[in-house]
């Protein structure tokens, strides 16, 4: 306990002002024996509260690098997976384009090697076609064997009939075919058989007995080039090619023209012409000359 003495006004205030400061200091004295304590206790706190925060915080650190490596595989994974997936649609693109290469490759082969085959073909069939021509036309420059016909037709003037085999007659004249309606015309079986080397002689009315149209009726339509075919009877059919047609007096008749031998194989078409209504006579002949041209 502190004494206070008593003293002059001057030295009481002056005391008084020690005394305060000496309670001042023992106050804080005391204050400051109290304090390590709860300062310490107060430090571990916050120490404690730091710590936990540090802890938090790390943990958001490591959550958030976590959800950040997890994001970033990810990433790579999508990206890995797009190039994976770009890759192969790339390789699936070339082998549709190699295969589609191929098979355009395959199609053009074959398509040459189908030329090719026909390209052979036609050359064989041309061949063949020369060879046949070229024999052909020896046949026709030579000639056939001998067979009588049976038969003509002329296309081009819807002619044709069977043919029958006439000679002369016992006073030399050449015998003519029946004149009856429907009359056929008949082969000069003295001259050669059509397709063989000399002129073949046909001959036909050009009308009937009844004034109905004969089987040559219209010999004289016949142009260059018109076709007359005649069957034989080995099968064969020759062909001649029209050369021209000329009609002579009966007095004119050109014999040697007709009968005479020729160098190829020919044709005589003979009938009558140039009617005279007044002596109810023909005057005249009309004659076909043509050339075999083909035998089939």
């Amino acid at each position: 306990m502190i004494r206070i003495r008593p003293a002059r006004r001057g030295r009481l205030v002056a005391s008084a002002a020690a005394l305060c400061l000496l309670l001042t200091g023992c106050a804080g004295q005391a204050a400051s024996t109290s304090d390590p304590a709860a300062s310490a206790s107060a430090a571990q706190a916050q120490r404690s509260r730091e710590a936990r925060a540090a802890e938090a915080s790390a943990s958001r650190a490591a959550a958030s690098s976590s959800a950040e490596a997890v994001r970033a595989s990810a990433a790579a994974e999508k990206s890995a997976a797009a190039e994976a997936s770009a890759k192969a649609s790339r390789a699936a693109a070339s082998a549709a384009a190699e295969e589609a290469a191929a098979e355009e490759a395959a199609r053009a082969q074959a398509e040459a090697e189908a030329a090719a085959a026909q390209a052979a073909a036609a050359e064989e069939a041309a061949r063949v076609a020369e060879e046949e021509r070229l024999a052909q036309a020896a046949t026709v420059a030579e000639g056939l064997d001998d067979s009588p016909p049976v038969s003509f037709t002329i296309p081009s003037i819807g002619a044709g009939s069977d043919l029958m085999r006439l000679l002369l007659r016992d006073d030399g004249s050449l015998a003519v075919p029946p004149a009856e309606p429907g009359s056929p015309a008949a082969w000069y079986a003295n001259s050669p058989s059509p397709g063989q080397v000399g002129p073949a002689v046909l001959l036909g009315h050009v009308n009937a007995t009844d004034g109905s149209a004969g089987v040559f009726a219209h010999l004289t339509d016949l142009a260059p080039g018109d076709t007359i075919e005649v069957e034989r009877e080995d099968g064969a059919v020759a062909v001649f090619a029209v050369d021209r047609g000329v009609t002579y007096g009966k007095d004119e008749f050109p014999t040697d023209e007709v009968y005479g031998d020729t160098d190829a194989p020919e044709l005589r078409l003979i009938t009558c012409d140039g009617y005279n209504a007044f002596t109810r006579e023909f005057e005249e002949n009309h004659i076909v000359y043509a050339t075999l041209v083909d035998v089939y």
